[in-house]
Order: structure tokens, then sequence, then C-alpha cells
């Protein structure tokens, strides 16, 4: 089988590391893909844009491609999955433009939750700011404070005062945001459930913790993830069933009856509050980044065959997932002054003696120049370790980041450490 993989980040590149590893996939092409994917078995890269759908469908054409993997929120909001639908025969994993509202619109997924009964924020929409500033006067702080449209995982404030609200808002409608939605702040524990799903039936991967501020302890900006964890310990059996039955298939009930055949991954955010209730933060209509990076190494099922299924409507015929009885950590290295102004082109080096240790380091905003590899992002690598218990996967995780350097280098050193507070 021969797959097309959309995106150039991490994500993508754990998907297309993952692929490769199966007998069944003959070849994969990533678009644009970055230095990783251009240098990975099986793969080469394509350097189309992945909102230039005319260019992709044609790619997919010349190149025989039986499934699309479609990695990226954007091109999904856009309507990629339609548009590939109605102009080739090939199947796609990734929901339709109406099923990617889930996280395109948070007002749109409130709406859906409010009215199938899912737990989650009590909350209001607002299309300006003085009523929006009116409403967090009412409410008091601390307070919640969204933009409505995609932001890269950094659109949210939780605010702790007022006037940190107030200013929220305004900073969203200056940055050209018509609507905004405002919820009440909830206290807990935070995990990522990633779900495939092929619109009737729904499985859960393994559970993920992931780290979103910049600074360690979880203080500063928020980013698009600087770590993750998998099996988040947080989610036992008990726990993933009632995430099963209050959240998941509730949420595909949902939009099958709003006539959405929603067909790829369901990301559940979600805050474990301390009475152990589930409620629902947000929905994203994608693999994360970076909890695929640290979900990935420990799945053992082929994942052609899952995406595949899921694409093709028969996920319900595949026997249970198979997981590694292991820890699994991830943590990004990115450049410094993320998530705001940073430098790009800088020389990498470190990467094959971190692999040597038995890391393994996946691109996110890499690139080749004149045979010399740099950085082309915020976030550049994702370290990945896997071990018998999370304390060796953490101590190799890190030594494998130690090999790796470039000018102004950056990384969480404390990716993990909610595990043992």
């Amino acid at each position: 089988m021969k797959i097309l993989v959309v995106g150039n980040g991490g994500r993508e590149h754990a998907i297309a590391w993952k692929l490769q590893q199966s007998e069944g996939v003959e070849r994969i092409i990533c678009v644009p893909g970055n230095g990783g994917t251009a240098t990975l078995n099986k793969c080469q890269n394509l350097p189309l844009r992945i909102d230039d759908f005319q260019a992709i469908a044609q790619a997919v054409i010349e190149q025989e491609i039986s499934l699309v993997v479609v990695g990226p929120e954007l091109p999904l909001s856009l309507g990629i999955t339609d548009y590939l639908h109605k102009h080739t025969q090939v199947n796609v994993f990734g929901p339709t433009k109406l099923g990617s509202q889930i996280e395109a619109s948070k007002s749109w997924c409130k709406a859906l939750m409010q009215t199938a009964g899912i737990p989650t924020a009590s909350g209001a929409t607002f299309t300006n700011p003085r009523d929006a500033k009116s409403y967090i006067s009412a409410q008091g702080a601390p307070i919640v404070v969204k933009a409505d449209g995609l932001a890269a995982g950094k659109g949210v404030t939780v605010a702790m005062t007022i006037a940190e609200a107030q200013a929220a808002v305004d900073a969203l409608f200056q940055e050209d945001s018509n609507r905004v939605v405002i919820e009440a702040y909830l206290e807990g524990e935070e995990v990522s459930i990633l779900a495939l799903t092929d619109g009737k039936t729904i499985r859960p991967l393994l559970p993920a913790q992931d780290h979103k501020r910049i600074g360690a302890g979880d203080t500063g900006s928020n980013t698009g993830g600087m770590g993750a964890y998998a099996p988040a310990p947080l989610v036992d059996t008990s726990l993933i069933q009632k995430i099963q039955q209050q959240v998941l298939e509730p949420t595909l009930r949902a939009l099958q009856e709003r006539q959405i055949d929603y067909r790829g991954v369901l990301y559940a955010g979600l805050m474990i509050t301390p009475q152990q209730e589930i409620k629902v933060l947000e929905f994203n209509c994608r693999f994360g980044d970076p909890e695929t990076q640290a979900i990935l190494p420990l799945l053992e099922t082929p994942l052609d065959e899952l995406l595949l299924a899921c694409a093709t409507g028969k996920l319900e015929q595949l026997p249970p997932l198979q997981w590694r009885q292991e820890a699994s950590i991830c943590v990004v290295i990115a450049s410094g002054g993320y998530p705001g102004n940073y430098e790009q082109q800088k020389a990498i080096v470190g990467i094959a003696e971190a692999e040597q240790l038995g890391v393994t380091v996946f691109h996110a905003g890499t690139k080749y120049e004149e045979g010399q590899l740099v950085t082309a992002g915020g976030r550049v690598l994702n370290v990945t370790a896997t071990a018998t218990n999370f304390e060796e996967a953490i101590k190799k995780v890190y030594q494998g980041v130690d090999c790796i350097d470039f000018a102004n280098k950056y990384c969480r050193r404390d990716i993990g450490y909610r595990l043992f507070v």
C-alpha cells in the first residue's frame, strides 16, 4: 500500500515512522514533510502546500496512493477530506469539513456538548468584547478565555484575575477574532484521550498527559506542547470505561445525529477533577502533538491497518489494540524565544549520537539546506524514550536530549514531574 501523509511536524514524522514499520506499506509520501521524513526508510517528501488541495489530489492520482492520512487541523478545517473524496477515489483518514468544526469552532463544539449532555464546564459565547467583559465581571475569576477558531494549541488564557481575563478578550478581538468562548475554571489533572473512529465504532488509544506551558512546573505562556508521556497512570481501566461511556460514545452519537460521518481521530482534552469527575475541556479533530510521539512507539498493532479500517468503515472488524507494556516519554526541544519570536536556520548536531543511546528523535521544525540539517520552526525536535518504567524512560530521554545541540536550544527539564508529585 502507498500512503500519503499531509503535514510537516513531529506528529507527522511519528506517523510516517510508525507506518514504515508495517510490511504492508510499500511507500510513504510526505507533503511537505521535514528533515526527518526526508531520510526515513520507504519515505519521500513532496514540497506541496498543505492547503493546495488540487496539487495533493494530483499527487494522489499520479502516485497511485491508497490512503491519505491528514495530520494538521488546518487542511481538515478547510475541507481537504471533502475535496479528495470528490476528485479522487482515495480513502482518507481525517474528518470532513463539517466534522472538523469540533476543533475549528469552540462555540460549535460547546453547543454540541451541551445538547448531547456531555460533561463540560459551564460557559458562554460572545461576539463583542463589551458583553464578554461584562460577563467576566459578573462571573469573577479564575476564569478561562478561549479563541473560537483554530489557534495551534495556544488560544487559551487561564486568567486568575478579572483584569487578566478582560485583557485576553481585548487581545483576541484585536487579533481579528469575531467570537470568544468564556468558561468556568476547572481544577484537577488534564489528560489527553486520542480515540480512533470510523464513524460507527470508537476506540481510545493509550491515555497521555501533555505539558502545555513553556516553563518548569507548568508556568509561563501556553505553547503547542513541550512534552508528553504515556500511558498516564491517572487513567485506569475503570476511568477509561467511564470516558468511553460518558464522552466518546455520546459525542459520536451527537455527530451522527447531525448527519456527520466522522472518520479519523477524536481527541478529547479532559479534566479529571479531585472527585474523579470527567469534564471535557476541548475536542480536536486530529492526532495530538506531542502526545502522538509518546503513544505510537508503544503501539504493536500495525498502524496502517488501523487507519485504513477507520477510513473504510471497518474498525469494528479489527481485534483489540495491542500495546507494549512500557512507559514512554517525549521531550520537545524548541528554539529560544518560542512561543514568541524565535530564530531559524540554526545548524543542528548530535542526533545520531542521541539515537545511539536508544531514543527516537522525531523532527518537528527542521529542514536540510545544502546538506546541513537546520532549524525551521519553533518546536524543532521531539526526543522520545521508552523503558520498563517512567524513571528509566525519563533518565534515558534526557541523556538523548543532552546529546543534541543548536544555538539557543531550549527544553523543559521537568517533563513527567507530575508522575512523582
